[in-house]
């Protein structure tokens, strides 16, 4: 039975790069053509394409592999799943140069223990974040959804509502902005508003 090396790489968001983690997969011996990959796609999402192919592809005998276990899952749970999958099918899982086999008692603990810094690693970006934007929030700097129309444009379209010789769906394509956006813009202003 021959070994075949299967690659999966991911990134969060669509501004980040996937050609570190295809090279680091290149050096671990993962041709270009064996590469799956999800963009634009947090580890938290189940629904991942790339991996979902990946996952397809090995068969009984072959190795997954991850540059690194974040790339794969960000929850124990979700890691144990994979696992779980990878073990059915007689595939082994290589995270960087270390290959953990899930039918083995040791390396389902070494797969276990690394989900869970995973996901403890997420925990902490997480709460990082918040924290971030807690701190911009006080200093004024962080002032949540912006209106879409200006003081003036606003000022404008209530007072064009107000004279009765435009609709809501008049004001919306003149302003270039949806129905409810021309709602929440009379709303905010005052006095009730009919359709």
């Amino acid at each position: 039975m021959t070994m075949t090396k299967i690659g999966y790489a991911r990134c969060s968001t669509n501004k980040q790069d996937l050609a570190a983690q295809r090279q680091a997969l290149g050096g671990l011996g993962v041709s270009e053509g064996r590469i799956y990959t999800d963009h634009g796609l947090t580890g938290t999402n189940r629904a991942r394409p790339g991996l979902d192919q990946a996952l397809a592809a090995v068969r009984e005998g072959d190795v997954l592999v991850v540059p690194k276990l974040d790339r794969l899952a960000r929850s124990v749970p979700d890691a144990r799943a994979i696992a779980e999958q990878l073990e059915k099918k007689g595939v082994k899982l290589a995270i960087g140069a270390s290959v953990y086999d899930p039918t083995d008692p040791m390396g389902k603990m070494f797969f276990n223990i690394l989900a869970t810094f995973a996901e403890f690693e997420a925990d902490l970006i997480r709460m990082r974040t918040r924290e971030g934007m807690a701190i911009a929030r006080a200093k004024g700097k962080l002032r949540g959804k912006q209106p879409k129309l200006s003081e003036k444009q606003q000022k404008e379209l209530t007072r064009m509502h107000a004279s009765g010789d435009y609709s809501i769906s008049d004001l919306a394509e003149l302003f270039s902005v949806s129905r409810p956006t021309v709602y929440r813009t009379l709303q905010r202003a005052g006095p009730s508003i009919s359709p």
